[in-house]
């Protein structure tokens, strides 16, 4: 049996941002493609909006402020559910009655990628359903702590980590390191860490980047 080629894709996003939902849909779909590989999906933080409280701050004004009033955000996420359509996300924008600091959000799928990559991508894709499709507060520990509960942690030990500061200094390096990098901007899929896909592009761009990847090792 021959050993299948392994790939390491390390996405930058933040769980509340629309985009990176889609674009995490067109990368499953794009892995999908590529059963000839081990793929390895590891996240990485960033934050649209570092300044909020743990708390939130109420969707209307956090969309007043970001879009410069109803019109402007019906606009944006009217684009938004459509291509989410598109792909069998049904956003549900009117259950979002909060926007959410997303910090803590961060150090919980920092601590779930140390358990496995499996648990922590189970834990992100939780985290978009809860936030985009029922409205969840994804700031709030007890959220957090189901969410982490449904990707297989131990809720104890993430509810008891969550009133500490542990690894905040962490992430908010990380999210740093990457706005050094260049990223302005979510999601950005690195692949191989050599090649750099920004925004939520299809599957097929992708794929194309996977085999970029594997063809300049074949060069090496």
């Amino acid at each position: 049996m021959v050993e299948k080629q392994k790939l390491e894709i390390d996405v930058i996003s933040d769980v509340m941002c629309p985009w990176c939902y889609i674009g995490k849909t067109n990368l499953d779909a794009a892995i999908a493609q590529m059963d000839n590989l081990e793929i390895e999906v590891r996240w990485r933080p960033y934050q649209l909006d570092g300044t909020l409280p743990k708390e939130g701050i109420s969707r209307s004004d956090y969309l007043n402020n970001k879009f410069g009033g109803e019109a402007g955000a019906q606009e944006v996420y009217g684009r938004i559910k459509d291509a989410g359509e598109n792909l069998g996300i049904d956003f549900n924008f009117d259950a979002m009655e909060v926007s959410p600091n997303t910090m803590d959000a961060h150090r919980v799928i920092l601590w779930a990628g140390g358990q496995s990559a499996e648990v922590q991508n189970k834990l992100v894709e939780r985290l978009f359903e809860l936030f985009f499709l029922e409205g969840g507060h994804i700031g709030l520990d007890e959220v957090l702590v189901q969410a982490a509960e449904h990707a297989g942690m131990d809720g104890q030990i993430v509810s008891d980590l969550l009133k500490t500061e542990d690894d905040k200094e962490s992430v908010a390096g990380q999210i740093e390191h990457a706005r050094q990098m260049g990223v302005t901007g979510v999601p950005c899929f690195i692949v191989d860490n050599k090649f750099a896909v920004m925004g939520a592009q299809p599957p097929e761009q992708l794929v194309a980047a996977m085999k970029q990847a594997l063809g300049e090792r074949e060069k090496e």
